[in-house]
């Protein structure tokens, strides 16, 4: 009877269920926040998201194209800095210029006695220039030449382009001063020259009246640069009576 009643509770025992561990471990909910969610989107986005990059043949074509386009832009901005340069230089001239001529008139029509029309006498004129009797160092420093007999006045100015200006006025045209005057003026009217020797000693005409424009381009050497002795060492030189010229 004992031994029925034991093997009756094996049986109850092995019918009933044992807890699951696992099952009675709490369950964690997943996090679906909206933070989470985007996050999510776009890890999956980023496997799908192709390398990109520029192919060996597109980025030579991409140079030579920039190539191209410097070789046209920097002779145009050389071009264009060196005009800019030799304007400003010719714009002090035209300034003092103008400030001679006014003491050439206030002066019983002379650039020499009893008031020369020095450099001093131009510097009180027009302060915003310096005026020198030696060479011209840059475009706003004018080289001042009166003659001695006191019937014309030279200017000079060295332009940031290398580039020395002359602004010569002989308003009767009958000066008797030697340099840098004579009977033959050098080089031709309107007419640019390249064959001049370097080292030569500019002159003006002095049976022209009126005012001469001159240009010695390409001279990097300021002591040349100097009204009362201009000195070509330059690439080229013009002289004119219509205006400065074009080189």
């Amino acid at each position: 009877m004992v031994h029925g009643m034991r093997v009756g509770r094996n049986k109850d025992r092995v019918n009933r269920k044992e807890p699951s561990v696992l099952g009675s471990a709490r369950r964690v909910a997943p996090d679906l926040s909206p933070n989470t969610i985007s996050v999510l989107i776009e890890s999956r986005h980023a496997r799908y998201i192709p390398e990109s990059g520029f192919t060996l043949i597109e980025i030579m074509v991409t140079l030579l194209i920039l190539a191209i386009l410097l070789a046209i832009a920097i002779p145009t901005f050389l071009g264009v800095t060196k005009s800019a340069n030799d304007r400003g230089a010719q714009s002090n001239l035209n300034t003092a210029m103008l400030n001679a001529n006014a003491a050439y008139r206030s002066n019983n029509q002379s650039y020499g006695a009893p008031n020369v029309v020095n450099s001093t006498l131009l510097k009180s004129a027009e302060p915003s220039l310096s005026f020198t009797t030696a060479n011209s160092t840059g475009p706003g420093v004018v080289s001042v030449f009166p003659t001695s007999d006191g019937k014309a006045i030279v200017l000079a100015s060295l332009s940031k382009s290398n580039s020395c200006w002359y602004l010569v006025d002989n308003p009767q045209g009958s000066t008797a001063a030697t340099t840098p005057f004579a009977a033959a003026a050098t080089g031709t009217a309107n007419t640019s020259t390249t064959t001049l020797a370097s080292g030569t000693n500019i002159k003006f005409l002095d049976s022209k009246a009126g005012t001469i424009f001159v240009e010695v381009k390409g001279d990097s050497i300021p002591g040349d640069c100097k009204a009362s002795g201009p000195v070509y060492k330059g690439k080229s030189f013009e002289w004119s009576t219509a205006g400065f010229p074009s080189l």
